[in-house]
């Protein structure tokens, strides 16, 4: 007998997905049921937090993730950044498809981020230490912003056109930003990031196995349709790049980005800003 029951929630559809941001933008989440854990069974242990100045800085403060993605908290929870304030940007996300996708994701980061950062500047919470947001978008071969699928219909034809891709790229742009201790113009520092992964599908995947992940929902919610980190990645060949990249936000990069703006100091190559 398992120690550890957990029960399957329904699987969301695609109106519930896009209610999510709604719901984490300041009302409470829907009720989940709880794990069952038998009493008297060892609890899973967890690795202690990084302890490095960065980090150490924003203990205490406060650190806003300007995205309604659960995967980019949990993700930035591995690093010991799991007392943070989860305030989606409130900002349409309707930028022209003309755009690179480097330049996509990269401006659509930078208006979240700027947006949350200055509606907080006067919160009677206190000024933000810590705005950091990201975009994700997944490109195919013949260059086309895949988003998130909007109809059963869409999802099966995205996936579908996925695999018989010989590769698709996923970008994801990571913009943080902080207050300048020395209030020298504009009064904060911004540092911007954008990675790219290659990912192949196994051309071997059927239609059927297309349609069963589809009815999970799964990727419903999703950039491209699937969750690698989940149930997708028995959709996926071979990975060129930075997982977490593909699940939504490349880790080492983004502790890079922190370091630079907690100590604007320092320049992106590790040496000195000139004055």
């Amino acid at each position: 007998m398992s120690d550890v029951k957990i029960p399957l929630d329904d699987p969301p559809t695609y109106e519930s997905a896009a209610e999510h941001v709604s719901l984490l933008a300041g009302q409470a989440p829907p009720p989940t049921r709880p794990v069952s854990i038998v009493k008297g069974g060892p609890g899973p242990r967890l690795p202690l937090p990084l302890d490095i100045p960065s980090l150490r800085a924003l203990r205490g403060r406060r650190v806003i993730l300007a995205s309604a993605s659960p995967r980019r908290k949990q993700l930035l929870a591995q690093i010991g950044l799991t007392d943070i304030e989860i305030i989606p940007s409130t900002l349409p996300e309707d930028l022209s498809k003309s755009l690179t996708p480097f330049e996509y994701v990269l401006q659509t980061a930078e208006q979240k981020a700027m947006h949350v950062y200055r509606s907080e500047l006067d919160s009677p919470r206190g000024e933000p230490a810590l705005v950091l947001a990201a975009d994700t978008v997944v490109v195919s071969s013949t260059g086309e912003i895949l988003e998130k699928p909007r109809s059963e219909k869409e999802h099966i034809a995205v996936l579908k056109g996925l695999r018989n891709s010989k590769w698709h790229k996923v970008y994801t742009a990571v913009v943080c930003m902080a207050p300048r201790e020395d209030a020298a113009d504009p009064g904060y520092v911004i540092k911007t990031h954008c990675e790219e992964t290659n990912v192949k599908f196994d051309s071997e995947v059927t239609d059927d196995l297309i349609l069963a992940y589809v009815k999970t929902r799964e990727g419903a919610d999703k950039a491209g349709g699937y969750g690698i980190q989940g149930m997708g990645a028995i959709l996926v060949e071979r990975v060129n790049g930075d997982y977490g990249n593909i699940v939504g936000l490349p880790l080492r990069p983004t502790l890079k980005l922190i370091e630079q703006v907690m100590n604007p100091g320092i320049a992106s190559d590790g040496e000195e800003e000139e004055e």
